[in-house]
């Protein structure tokens, strides 16, 4: 009996399954290795995402060393066709959706386009980012149970695989600040020069730390429409603060507007002019 175990040791097929067998696992050792210095070297720490990719680069790694494995020993090439059609078949199946996560994941990764903490907009859903995993992003959701864009507190979950057929928007891709506005609408006999001051002067006072870091300063643009003059003051905010911050404007103007005669505004009425036939009707 041990005479037959020494052969079979002593047999070049079982000395070069051995090596092979030892190569394979130093180099998965060794990817193993590099996979978690990236995963470091990019911030991710949480120790399920860790476990997440390293499972599916390690069913990748095993199913290549098997396609190898059969093609070493079996020395034909309709056994390899065979094996690596089903094999990469198998593969495709049961891996498909994780391995298209997983590329997703990486182009984030890689390329940043967009980071926990960024508000984005992805298949039509408004929030920000609280975690960014090799299956999903999670979201803190902006409105869905409200109006406007403030945080709602619910939970979404976007599969990273969709990442590569939608849009993405990132609120604060290259600065932490957007435009916004807020329109007020005069009447034709209002005093232009007042209301812009009055506008400018709310923006200013309200977004005062975000001026000094930005250097833009809170402009006017204006459009006529039937009844009067439509203003639109447009300044930077904070996306996260985007309402509060034009709450705290419209407030200021609201009250600057009522307590000046030059400044009215234009809302829907009906007027008449003494002297016309319809004044005299109403009479």
């Amino acid at each position: 009996m041990k005479k037959e175990i020494l052969k079979i040791v002593s047999s070049k097929p079982f000395i070069s399954i051995l090596v092979i067998f030892c190569i394979s696992y130093l180099i998965h050792k060794l990817i193993n290795l590099a996979l978690s210095l990236f995963l470091t070297k990019y911030g991710v720490v949480k120790t399920q995402t860790r476990k997440a990719v390293a499972r599916i680069v390690n069913y990748t790694y095993w199913t290549l060393v098997g396609i190898f494995f059969i093609a070493f020993f079996s020395r034909s090439l309709a056994a390899i066709g065979i094996s690596a059609a089903f094999l990469g078949m198998m593969l495709g199946w049961s891996l498909q959706r994780p391995v298209t996560g997983m590329a997703a994941w990486l182009l984030i990764m890689l390329k940043r386009p967009f980071k926990v903490g960024d508000r984005v907009i992805i298949a039509g859903i408004i929030g920000d980012v609280v975690e960014i995993g090799p299956m999903y992003v999670l979201l803190n959701q902006v409105g869905g149970t409200i109006g406007g864009e403030e945080q709602s507190g619910r939970g979404v979950l976007i599969p990273t695989a969709i990442l590569f057929d939608q849009v993405v928007y990132n609120y604060t891709l290259e600065t932490e600040y957007i435009l916004d506005e807020v329109g007020v609408r005069l009447t034709f006999d209002s005093d232009w020069d007042e209301a812009e001051k009055i506008l400018i002067s709310a923006a200013k006072e309200v977004t005062k730390e975000i001026i000094e870091k930005t250097g833009q300063e809170p402009y006017i643009r204006a459009i006529l429409f039937d009844a009067g003059v439509l203003m639109q003051l447009r300044y930077n905010t904070i996306p996260a603060r985007r309402q509060e911050i034009s709450t705290e404007i419209t407030k200021r103007i609201f009250f600057a507007f009522k307590n000046n005669p030059k400044v009215k505004f234009c809302y829907p009425h009906i007027a008449y002019v003494k002297g016309t036939k319809l004044a005299k009707d109403l009479q």
